[in-house]
């Protein structure tokens, strides 16, 4: 971690994680461009001038910096009090008395802990997303990669969706770039064969009897034509330049991945960095454009997570592993709908901290699985502190601050049912642990 706090509040983050170059996210301060520098401000209030330098890097890449400068290999331990100024500079006063507690009930020196914290309370908050690195260049760039019309899979698995689905396909004949196929892997119940004739679009339509979401993408990949993959998720809705807008940004970072953002229409806010382009730290299968050769370097998806969640975040987490250039789009957005039938809800879990029963495994075991096998134990403890408290309260309240904290009162009186919860699903992760992956080849 480029400070060592945000293995509190970021346990499960990528880029907490080394590259399989041997490097890190973060850019070298020394290495960046002077028109980027002006936009950053040092903070002549830590202790240590490695403190303020790392603040720096961390700063150019949370507002956006793209490039291909040399990164970091290794940080400098650093003063406990520059720990705390970080904290109080970019987290909320409660994730700050999250960490000291986190800290003193670690058997830390208290009289340090909490003389260090006391001393970051004076830091002003910062504002940091509020003014985030533009490229003014990209609304008047001409991609090269448009004009050579490369072909495009798009790839939708779908369950007992045909309604939201026909809007789906209807947005696609839409498209201003129309070089492209669909591949629908139709795995409803009752199969509507009859659904896909008459539209205006090269559609394939792959009935899947088994109903396994990674194997139907993993399927369709196999079988696409395309040099990219689009994939795509059936209750969703874009503009018509959403497929040009995934082009163009590939073509001008030179990237290999785009990933869109979504916007839903329920749930937590809409982060504020989903408005500028940046390097992501996530990979959302509902709107996202891929290079094709990455499959044959990182693999198809892994079916551990099958009927489950984080499939996509463990691929992604791949995707960055192997220091793909991963480039959060937003203009190249969906609506995402979260209908409440169909789907992953139907043919396994939908939310990965909301239980259904009351002693089913909490989180979703393939979440554990993930945080594990990557971060390891004590991280994906660490996440699970940060993560499960909230899911107490239902999902559609995750907006609502007040409720939030409801559910971390309750989750102090629930805390038998967790632990039992918690104890289920980290030895059902053990299992897909000891099993390996099972990531299919290409």
């Amino acid at each position: 971690m480029i400070f060592t706090f945000l293995k509190y509040l970021q346990p499960a983050n990528y880029f907490g994680l080394i590259r399989y170059d041997q490097t890190f996210a973060f850019p070298k301060v020394d290495d960046l461009p002077k028109a980027i520098l002006q936009q950053l401000e040092k903070d002549e209030g830590f202790i240590s001038e490695k403190s303020a330098t790392y603040d720096l890097s961390w700063q150019a890449l949370q507002k956006g910096y793209i490039g291909d400068d040399e990164t970091y290999q290794s940080f400098e331990q650093l003063p406990l009090a520059d720990e705390y100024r970080f904290l109080h500079k970019y987290f909320h006063p409660v994730w700050c008395v999250y960490v000291l507690l986190l800290r003193l009930f670690s058997f830390k020196n208290p009289f340090r802990e909490i003389s260090a914290y006391l001393k970051g309370r004076k830091t002003q908050r910062s504002q940091y997303l509020q003014s985030p690195l533009l490229y003014p260049a990209y609304e008047n760039f001409q991609s090269n990669l448009i004009e050579s019309k490369p072909f495009i899979s798009i790839i939708i698995p779908t369950l007992n969706r045909y309604t939201y689905l026909k809007d789906v396909l209807k947005d696609l004949e839409e498209q201003d770039y129309s070089h492209f196929e669909v591949i629908v892997v139709d795995q409803s119940t009752a199969f509507q064969t009859e659904f896909y004739e008459g539209w205006n679009l090269d559609l394939k339509a792959i009935h899947q009897e088994e109903k396994a979401l990674w194997l139907a993408r993993n399927r369709a990949i196999q079988q696409s034509k395309g040099d990219y993959i689009l994939l795509y998720d059936d209750d969703s809705r874009v503009d018509p330049d959403w497929i040009s807008q995934h082009l163009k940004t590939l073509d001008f970072f030179k990237a290999e991945v785009s990933s869109g953002v979504s916007i839903s229409t329920s749930g937590a806010e809409v982060p504020q960095n989903y408005s500028f382009f940046r390097i992501s730290d996530q990979l959302d299968t509902g709107n996202v454009l891929i290079k094709k050769e990455i499959f044959k370097t990182t693999g198809l998806f892994d079916r551990q997570f099958e009927k489950q969640r984080m499939g996509d975040g463990e691929f992604g987490l791949r995707v960055y592993l192997h220091h793909f250039l991963n480039v959060s789009n937003p203009y190249a957005k969906r609506l995402h709908l979260k209908v409440g039938s169909g789907g992953l809800r139907e043919m396994g879990s939908w939310d990965a901290f909301r239980t259904k029963k009351w002693f089913a495994p909490r989180p979703i075991p393939s979440v554990l699985y993930l945080f594990r096998k990557y971060h390891g134990n004590h991280q994906a403890r660490l996440a699970l502190l940060k993560t499960v408290p909230p899911s107490i309260i239902p999902y559609k309240f995750k907006k609502n601050r007040f409720m939030l904290l409801v559910g971390a009162i309750l989750s102090v009186f629930l805390l038998p049912v967790i632990f039992i919860q918690v104890y289920k699903s980290w030895k059902l992760s053990s299992k897909k642990l000891k099993e390996g992956d099972r990531i299919g080849r290409f």
